[in-house]
């Protein structure tokens, strides 16, 4: 029998169109990508002219080239700029591309608008929650605006080094029903090894922290710091890592995100999405089916489009 968690899951998917795709394909969510186009007049503050990687139109169309072949049947994507209207920008781009499920926005903590921004995004189905840095939340006045994101059935995305998980367990308890996902694993530095102790302290914490929050497996080959593609593709380099985090926060709150285009400095999207998938499908088909797909539409709330 399904638990009332899983119950309401499939509910969710169920109701935004999201349990199977075309020909009976079941939905597969990256839950990290960044779009943006530097060619726009006031072009983009993210990133710099110099990468000679990122610094280029990245848009949907490119994307689905290269994650339709590996199942992936949409993605939530999230706004490196800090330009308000940006998150516009994103949701106007979401409108009439399908591929798009949800954008978690870029809203600043220090705006005095911060709640009227929030309100103003909300309305719009398609966004699901801002991302911050840790160290946007270390004071209580921080967390305590936070509830405007929860009020308006948001989730907050939260991104930096393994202080990350301690952050989200400090929100949690503060405001428990505001879901929270923990970007890139807290971006431990992989190394084939056991990770660093306080890393893996880190994480129990946050893996205890309570049913709202999340963890995104992602920014495996970036934890290699190994760039110009040559992280290591073979799994068994990430699976320490990767252990840990299953032992905190199993298979109801890990969701798959592969972090492109940032992550073609480290590998192509077909060993960023190996990595990932190898490792959970050892764990059966139910656990995939959760990371890859039901867990994102619960972590994000994903509604249908109308």
């Amino acid at each position: 029998m399904m638990t009332r968690r899983e119950a309401i899951g499939a509910g969710v998917v169920a109701a935004c169109g999201v349990a199977r795709g075309a020909g009976d394909k079941p939905v597969v969510i990256d839950t990290h990508t960044h779009f943006y186009d530097p060619t726009r007049k006031e072009g983009v503050p993210w990133p710099g002219k110099g990468d000679k990687v990122l610094y280029r139109a990245v848009l949907p169309a490119e994307y689905k080239k290269l994650a339709t072949p590996h199942g992936i049947t949409g993605t939530v994507v999230v706004e490196a700029s800090p330009w308000l209207e940006d998150n516009q920008w994103l949701l106007d781009l979401a409108k009439d591309e399908p591929f798009l499920v949800g954008v978690v926005g870029n809203l600043s903590f220090a705006d005095k608008d911060f709640a009227k921004n929030v309100e103003r995004f909300a309305k719009n189905p398609l966004f699901r929650g801002i991302r911050v840095n840790e160290r946007d939340l270390k004071d209580d006045a921080a967390l305590d605006r936070l509830k405007t994101l929860s009020d308006n059935g948001l989730s907050l995305d939260i991104n930096g080094g393994a202080e990350t998980f301690l952050a989200a367990a400090r929100a949690a308890e503060k405001l428990p029903k505001l879901r929270i996902v923990v970007n890139h694993m807290g971006n431990p530095t992989i190394d084939g090894k056991a990770p660093p102790e306080e890393w893996q302290k880190a994480v129990a914490v946050g893996g205890q922290a309570g049913a709202n929050v999340f963890c995104k497996l992602s920014a495996l080959v970036e934890g290699s710091r190994q760039r110009d593609g040559r992280a290591p593709a073979d799994p068994a380099f990430y699976t320490p890592t990767l252990n840990v985090l299953w032992t905190a926060f199993g298979a109801d709150r890990l969701v798959f995100g592969s972090n492109w285009p940032v992550s073609d400095i480290f590998a192509p999207f077909g060993t960023v999405h190996a990595l990932a998938s190898k490792y959970v499908k050892l764990k059966g088909d139910a656990a995939f089916a959760k990371v890859f797909g039901t867990n994102a539409v619960t972590a994000y709330q994903l509604k249908p489009k109308s």
